[in-house]
């Protein structure tokens, strides 16, 4: 099949193409697509080389299935273009609660995929794709009445962009703060242009606009994504935190259950699910941070303990890569239940 990437030199469209390289789907022909900007950059898949194309003139007929990890903005232009000849799996949050867009995470509702109105299909959010595949066998053994959920998310996240502002605001900081001459007056020479402040040895609990009611638009798209992708009765509550690292989001998740579990269950349940890893020790070094996930496929779960302060409520830790778990994976295993389904094509 011929398979187009558009924003193909982004964060995302990169790893796409890294996985699509691992995972050997049949590609037939394939389109690296971007803005005017990127066109004629090179990148490799299977010892072959592709020249990044121009968006605003590619034709879409020439595709079976279309990755697109450009941007709301860029999904909003051309995707109903692109779906018009080919299955489109959009990766910004545009299209994700279109009543009409099935959202999708292959390992909890695979089913979905059948729903196709308007060839299109929405990939999650990056910290709700990892919180759904954990939350999914739970749910279905225990029934979930409502989660609360702080995030520690990375900076990738919000694209190349704020990686490199979290690495030049680091470098600053180390070069003008040394042990015995730290002055707060000093802060000022750090400018923060993606995030609203400094990010460099420092958490911002705010990502995305503010809704009325307080929220921002990051955690709202987790209420939002997991009523429609695992269940709607599901009550949840999220405070999301930008951290200073890299790659991987990190998730504290208190759930309660209107059934009784015991741990020995819970652990065994998510050590059989696809997509999950158990790493649990009550020791020190026990358990999975973010710079462990990196470049993993696995959901992985720690810290596992009874919330002893409300019957039927457990505490989890749940660690994910969320350029690879979080966006580029599990949009190519969207592609690979199409391939499944037989549901490729115009």
């Amino acid at each position: 099949m011929n398979i187009a990437i558009v924003g193909a030199t982004g964060n995302v469209g990169r790893k796409i193409l890294e996985v699509l390289e691992i995972r050997k789907l049949p590609i037939k022909e394939l389109f690296l697509v971007a803005s005017s900007k990127s066109v004629g950059q090179k990148f490799k898949l299977n010892n072959k080389e592709y020249k990044v194309l121009n968006l605003e003139t590619f034709d879409f007929s020439r595709v079976h299935i279309t990755f697109f990890a450009a941007g709301g903005k860029i999904s909003e232009k051309f995707v109903s273009k692109a779906a018009q000849y080919s299955k489109v799996i959009d990766n910004s949050s545009f299209y994700r609660m279109d009543p009409h867009v099935p959202l999708i995470v292959p390992q909890v509702n695979p089913e979905s995929i059948k729903n196709l109105k308007k060839n299109i299909i929405a990939n999650p959010n990056c910290s709700t794709a990892q919180l759904v595949i954990a939350l999914k066998p739970l749910h279905d053994a225990f029934i979930i009445k409502r989660v609360v959920v702080s995030t520690y998310q990375s900076v990738s996240g919000g694209g190349k962009a704020p990686m490199d502002e979290l690495l030049d605001q680091t470098q600053i900081y180390l070069k003008n703060y040394p042990k015995h001459n730290y002055s707060k007056n000093k802060l000022k020479k750090i400018q923060s242009k993606n995030f609203t402040k400094q990010i460099a040895f420092n958490v911002i609990p705010h990502i995305g606009l503010f809704s009325t009611e307080g929220y921002t638009q990051e955690e709202l798209k987790m209420v939002n994504e997991t009523k429609k992708i695992l269940d709607p009765n599901i009550e949840l509550t999220a405070t999301c935190v930008r951290i200073p690292v890299l790659v991987s989001h990190s998730e504290s998740v208190n759930i309660e259950f209107k059934k009784s579990f015991t741990l020995k269950k819970v652990k065994n349940l998510l050590s059989k699910t696809e997509g999950c890893k158990v790493y649990d020790s009550r020791e020190n070094g026990g358990y999975i941070t973010p710079i462990e996930a990196e470049g993993k496929n696995e959901t992985y779960i720690s810290r596992i303990r009874e919330d002893k302060t409300k019957k039927n409520c457990l505490n989890l830790w749940i660690v994910s890569d969320n350029l690879l778990r979080g966006a580029a994976l599990n949009a190519v295993e969207i592609a690979e239940l199409l391939i499944k389904n037989k549901l490729y094509g115009k």
